[in-house]
């Protein structure tokens, strides 16, 4: 099962500058990393003053995901009726001619062709999209002559990709079709991109792939995940803050295991995919961990590193799923205190064997949700109180990450990645990519409120 972390339900239209593509995107955080690339190259093959283009980068993991493409091509039309609109991403590759066919759509480009800078030629086909399963190379638009990429248009953090494709098949995932098997990018190219971007100034990266913890198997010398990290960190004394964007914990090796216990640049925020929380469901999706395993790994990561703190997919109305199977996911989100959950009603994706399971109904995978949400929120708020009172007790400061000022209050995440306000900066010429020395004062309706005490970097 690919560790994609989708955000279906998100769109977002990124900050644009001068005669830059204007980007939609929809999905995980490889997709959104990709996006930049796509702005560079159609920036080089479209000249300055030309017909404004709108490229979506789509999503294929939900049928929701898929609908919220349509209708963002469709809005896009409507309010730039001149515009040159592009569609590529998941959704485009696995069913191509559906987007295709749409007259809202000016071009069609595979998950090959949107890496490449010869797609964005004006003069180019209208439907690009070649055999994923072809592909043998991960980021070849880092690993040619093309220089790494710098930058991401109106993010604090940056996205670095070292993996692509999954060769695992759950039984409700499509995403294979759409990004193919499992390809892990070198460490040479992986270094070259690091140093650049914290040259640039960024202060965290996040390191992204499909199933990120497949990491090095189709590699010369089979180099683990751990390894690679390791040798990152090493290499990039100046870099303050390494994320992971999900791991798998039946994939997690030793070395990787002790860095997270035990390196502090190593922030303390882990996405897990999980998908359920009950072991006959997970045997019916395929997956690889139980959930023993689970429990084990998370109590081993509190115990040792506790202010660690989890999140974690999980699909809720998974065919054949009993009000007992559902329960037995609430228990397990709770023993295990995850509380950024990613949720997703269970959604039939066309040609996965899931789709021939009997199917739970629709209001009931709703309930389901919901009911998973609520939860995560209710332990988010505990968290966050509990994080508060015991820094004031203790005189304790947090490192905050400053991703945005929003009428004029700061708005960034800890080292936990729980979300942080600090009122009142309009004034100031502390910036966007800023690292904090915070003081908690208390607690919102969904945030931790902060008081700047110095500016680390």
């Amino acid at each position: 099962m690919s560790t994609l972390k989708p955000a279906a339900s998100e769109t977002k239209a990124e900050d644009q500058e001068p005669s830059s593509a204007q980007m939609i995107t929809f999905g995980c955080r490889l997709n959104s990393y990709e996006s930049e690339i796509m702005r560079e190259l159609s920036m080089k093959e479209s000249p300055s003053g030309q017909t404004a283009t709108i490229i979506v980068n789509t999503c294929a993991v939900t049928a929701e995901a898929e609908r919220q493409a349509r209708q963002a091509i469709r809005r896009a039309r409507r309010e730039h009726p001149e515009a040159h609109i592009i569609v590529t991403g998941c959704a485009a590759q696995i069913a191509p001619e559906r987007y295709a066919e749409m007259e809202e759509v000016d071009r069609v480009l595979g998950n090959i062709e949107k890496l490449k800078a010869e797609s964005y030629d004006p003069q180019g086909p209208r439907l690009q999209v070649t055999d994923i399963m072809d592909l043998k190379e991960t980021a070849g638009h880092f690993l040619k002559d093309e220089p790494p990429l710098e930058r991401f248009a109106g993010r604090s953090r940056a996205f670095l990709q070292v993996q692509n494709g999954c060769d695992h098949r759950c039984t409700f995932c499509i995403i294979p079709y759409g990004r193919g098997n499992s390809r892990s990018v070198p460490l040479g190219p992986i270094l070259d991109q690091a140093t650049r971007l914290v040259e640039n100034g960024y202060q965290e990266i996040v390191l992204t792939g499909v199933d990120l913890t497949a990491y090095g198997a189709d590699l010369p010398g089979t180099p683990s995940l751990g390894k690679t990290v390791e040798r990152l960190l090493k290499a990039l004394p100046d870099l303050a803050r390494l994320r992971l964007s999900s791991i798998d914990v039946a994939e997690i090796d030793p070395v990787l295991e002790r860095l997270i216990l035990e390196d502090p640049r190593m922030m303390p925020y882990l996405h897990l995919s999980l998908q359920s929380g009950d072991d006959l469901i997970l045997k019916r999706m395929k997956r690889r961990h139980n959930c023993a395993q689970v429990r084990a790994f998370c109590q081993k990561v509190m115990q040792e590193r506790p202010e660690m703190v989890f999140g974690a997919d999980f699909i809720a109305g998974f065919p054949t799923e009993t009000d007992e199977m559902a329960a037995n996911t609430l228990e397990l989100v709770e023993a295990c205190h995850i509380m950024h959950l990613h949720i997703f009603p269970y959604s039939d994706r066309e040609g996965t064997p899931a789709a021939k399971m009997p199917t739970v109904p629709k209001p009931v995978r709703q309930q389901r949700a919901s009911e998973l949400r609520a939860l995560g929120a209710r332990l988010l708020r505990q968290e966050m109180e509990t994080r508060c009172d015991q820094a004031q007790k203790e005189g304790r400061l947090a490192s905050v990450l400053l991703e945005r000022i929003v009428e004029a209050d700061g708005v960034g995440r800890d080292e936990s990645f729980l979300p942080v306000r600090l009122p009142n900066l309009q004034g100031t010429d502390i910036q966007s990519g800023a690292l904090l020395s915070v003081r908690y004062e208390g607690v919102d309706q969904k945030d931790l409120i902060g008081h700047i005490e110095a500016i680390i970097r």
